[in-house]
This record gives C-alpha cells, sequence and structure tokens, in this order.
C-alpha cells in the first residue's frame, strides 16, 4: 500500500509542478502575434549614420500566427532590455499568416512590402546580447525573447529565428 502512496504523489507532484509551470509558457505564447526573428547584427562595419549607415540592415520580424484573424498592429510597442522603444502608431494590418520587418533607420512604411522604419538611425539591439519585448496595445506581454550571440546565432550570421 506505501508504494501506491509514494506513486500517487510523485504523480500528483508532478502534476502541480506541471500546471506552475504551464501558465508562465502559456502567457508567452498565447498572443497571435509573435517575434519570429531579428537581424540584431546588421552586415558590415556598424555605422548609424542616416545616409550611409547600416541600420536599415538590422531588423525585427514579427508574425501574425493566427489561422483565422487579422492583426492591427497600432498601439503594439518594442522593447529592448535597455529601455529603448518603439510603438507603431499607424495602422498596420496583418492577414492570418503574414509578417512585417521593424528596421532601423528611415524610409517609407509599406504594407505591401511588409515593412515599417523606426525611423530613427541608431542601433536598437546589441550585437552580444538583448532581450526583446513585444506588448500589446492594452499593456500586456505579447512575447519576449533574450539572445546572446555565443548561445543562440550558431552560424554566426547575425539573425536569430525564435518561431518559424
Amino acid at each position: 500500500m506505501r508504494k501506491h502512496l509514494v506513486v500517487a504523489t510523485a504523480i500528483s507532484t508532478g502534476i502541480l509542478a506541471t500546471l506552475a509551470v504551464a501558465p508562465a509558457q502559456a502567457a508567452e505564447y498565447s498572443s497571435a502575434l509573435k517575434i519570429r526573428g531579428i537581424q540584431y547584427d546588421a552586415p558590415g562595419r556598424d555605422s548609424n549614420s542616416c545616409s550611409s549607415g547600416n541600420t536599415r540592415s538590422e531588423y525585427l520580424t514579427l508574425k501574425n500566427y493566427s489561422s483565422g484573424t487579422t492583426v492591427n498592429l497600432r498601439g503594439y510597442a518594442v522593447k529592448d532590455a535597455a529601455g529603448n522603444k518603439f510603438t507603431f502608431t499607424s495602422n498596420h494590418y496583418l492577414q492570418p499568416g503574414d509578417y512585417i520587418k521593424l528596421r532601423g533607420g528611415n524610409g517609407t512604411d509599406s504594407d505591401a512590402d511588409n515593412v515599417v522604419y523606426r525611423d530613427n538611425c541608431n542601433f536598437m539591439w546589441n550585437n552580444d546580447k538583448d532581450t526583446i519585448y513585444l506588448y500589446k496595445p492594452s499593456g500586456s506581454r505579447s512575447d519576449v525573447h533574450a539572445y546572446s550571440k555565443s548561445a543562440n546565432d550558431r552560424d554566426g550570421n547575425g539573425y536569430i529565428t525564435f518561431h518559424g
């Protein structure tokens, strides 16, 4: 009888541990809009000059992983660990499965070309490590990913994929 009690306790403890962990993991992935990947280290020598720099080559890809819901990016915000922030102030609609690249530098936003520019020529993402936060218009977290060049960029190309 003691054997059954130990097994039942172990199973119960495992279930409780699973339940305790599940909500924290589920919160990150409960949103349709997620961080697909990041080109955190723009190719070439870093230069944040608006006229000749390479900040446009640094970008974050956001994707609508919903199978049936269109997402309007207006009010969504992206932040890094240092508190640098970009908020989508215009309507940008992502159909299910669609994506957009949030690029540094200046340019013309285009839904047809799937691009929005931060209108800031300074780099946002660190080349060694950083944390990317994506917030919904309500202020709740939609997605978050930490990365480091040594742990996450195995091929050394400056790009990391988080969600396929």
